[in-house]
């Protein structure tokens, strides 16, 4: 079974829902899924297990020895990529259509590295996650190998947590493809709806059970309402409406999750939340 947490927007909360229900899984995998700004392991901690560099990319490399300057890989690049038979690398995509053009096999694609797998012991089960170099391309691809670290660990019928990333882009659908269940975080706004309803496509588009958390949801009651009869309409359940609380600029500043304050009326939502999310596992 797996357990996506996903959001159609950054700043809705994701990362304190995910990071709860982390915390409560005990001993159960947890993936970070969030690549370009992974941060459960600053919330879960632990002690990092494996690290492997990840080449998600090629880049261009033109051999000055080889090459004659008659300039056809700078005419043909369509990212301006190449100026005076030097390559930029922030601007190389590594599409090849300069080797193809090169009579003189002069220039060659290299691997680069994007980032970092890594395997994270903490005492609440294995996490896997990365870290992306700044500036890199290819989150996506990223994210498929983060998961596919995870399974390494994988036991028959274990809970697998994701933290997804927000929006719709390469990575969201990386992080959604071959789960069982999206938990889909929203806010009570009217980005937030509009939002919601974009990703709430991808993950119907990837046929996976789409399930609904409303963060804040008393700070606009009107737009709360709003989001609860369009979700009625889709024949969508809303497991979770958490109420704002100022615990959660605490639980950040602290790194903690917000469940571990008792006295949190989130923390308490969520945890409710948590138990329904479970009864939906036992008949997914």
């Amino acid at each position: 079974m797996q357990v996506v947490i996903i959001s159609g927007k950054g700043g809705t909360g994701k990362t304190t829902i995910a990071s709860s229900l982390a915390y409560l899984s005990e001993n159960k995998i947890k993936v970070d899924c969030d690549v370009d700004a992974s941060n459960l392991h600053l919330i879960l901690k632990g002690k990092d297990l494996e690290k492997h560099n990840f080449i998600g990319a090629k880049v261009a490399k033109i051999n000055l020895d080889k090459c004659t300057r008659c300039l056809k890989c700078m005419e043909v690049c369509r990212y301006d990529a190449i100026k005076d038979c030097k390559v930029n690398e922030m601007l190389c995509e590594g599409c090849g259509a300069c080797k193809i053009v090169c009579e003189y096999d002069a220039i060659e694609l290299k691997d680069e590295i994007t980032g970092q797998t890594i395997i994270t012991e903490t005492d609440k089960g294995i996490l896997s996650r990365a870290e992306m170099e700044a500036g890199a391309e290819g989150s996506g691809k990223l994210v498929t190998e983060v998961r596919k670290n995870a399974m390494k660990y994988y036991k028959e019928n274990e809970l697998v947590i994701l933290d997804g990333s927000p929006g719709i882009g390469c990575a969201v659908m990386a992080s959604i493809t071959g789960c069982d269940i999206a938990l889909i975080v929203t806010e009570p706004t009217q980005s937030g709806l509009e939002d919601f309803m974009r990703v709430l496509a991808t993950v119907k588009y990837f046929g996976v059970k789409p399930i609904v958390c409303i963060n804040k949801f008393d700070i606009n009651t009107e737009m709360s309402s709003k989001i609860e009869e369009f979700c009625e309409g889709e024949a969508i359940e809303i497991v979770g409406k958490i109420p704002f609380d100022e615990y959660a600029n605490k639980a950040i500043n602290e790194l903690k999750p917000i469940v571990a304050y008792k006295d949190s009326i989130a923390g308490k939502e969520i945890i409710n939340m948590w138990n329904k999310i479970k009864k939906i596992m036992e008949v997914v």
